[in-house]
């Protein structure tokens, strides 16, 4: 059984098409990444994942549930992480992983959130507020909040943004471990194209709310004759497959 499986998947706001039908899955255990430029659909892909936008069509199954009518089931299982949504900045950092942790009835709390400080480096930063966070700090502190409740199913949002180029390479490190140990599959939103290529098996790219390609990177690579994602990516963000238009 698939973790995640879409199809149909649809969204609109009035005449704006932001999702445009599409289908994907994410196999037990794999990471999956999800790519396309800005206003490709992404996040808002993510967003009806998590149950927080209603599709406008189409159905999405999360760990064998039915998000449109069973989404709890699978939503205590799952979880999330942005850079970019905010966490209560008053709350220091431990205050905020204390209350995830008890929404998500996480047993020995305290001890979760002391080996979360000592993997992703947070000692110093446990009573700081989060609100006085550097942006580096803060993808570091959203991460340990989406892996509180050792989830099955991870959905990433740029996990590395803003990170140093040694921190970064050690949270894709802990992320390949945590996979690896926990069989936790994985959905990856980067615009980061080595992340990608490091941490990804298969790849979905989105252009105005549709996938226009698939495919693991080697197969990405061969197919458009490039030595880099990063280049694939730039073939497919302006219309490019070796010198002819990309189907819509």
């Amino acid at each position: 059984m698939d973790a995640i499986r879409v199809t149909g998947l649809t969204k609109h706001y009035g005449e704006t098409v932001a999702v445009d039908n599409i289908a994907f899955a994410v196999p037990r255990g794999a990471t999956v990444g999800l790519l396309g430029g800005n206003g490709a659909g992404k996040s808002t892909t993510i967003a009806m994942l998590l149950g927080l936008l209603v599709p406008s069509g189409g159905r999405i199954e999360v760990l064998g549930h039915d998000m449109a009518r069973d989404r709890f089931a699978a939503l205590a299982r799952m979880n999330f992480s942005s850079p970019y949504i905010a966490l209560p900045g008053r709350l220091t950092v431990r205050e905020n992983l204390t209350v995830y942790a008890h929404l998500y009835n996480v047993k020995r709390a305290d001890r979760r959130i002391a080996e979360l400080a000592e993997e992703l480096n947070l000692g110093e930063l446990m009573n700081r507020p989060a609100g006085q966070l550097s942006a580096g700090q803060k993808t570091r502190v959203a991460l340990a909040k989406s892996l509180i409740n050792r989830p099955e199913v991870l959905l990433l949002d740029e996990p590395t943004a803003s990170l140093d180029p040694d921190t970064g390479d050690l949270v894709r490190g802990w992320l390949e471990r945590y996979r690896a140990e926990s069989g936790c599959s994985m959905l990856l939103a980067s615009h980061n194209m080595a992340e990608v290529e490091r941490l990804c098996g298969q790849v979905f790219m989105l252009r105005r709310g549709r996938i226009v390609d698939e495919g693991s990177p080697s197969m990405l690579l061969a197919r458009y004759d490039r030595d880099t994602l990063e280049d694939v990516f730039l073939d497919i963000a302006r219309d490019r497959r070796q010198g002819t238009e990309v189907p819509a």
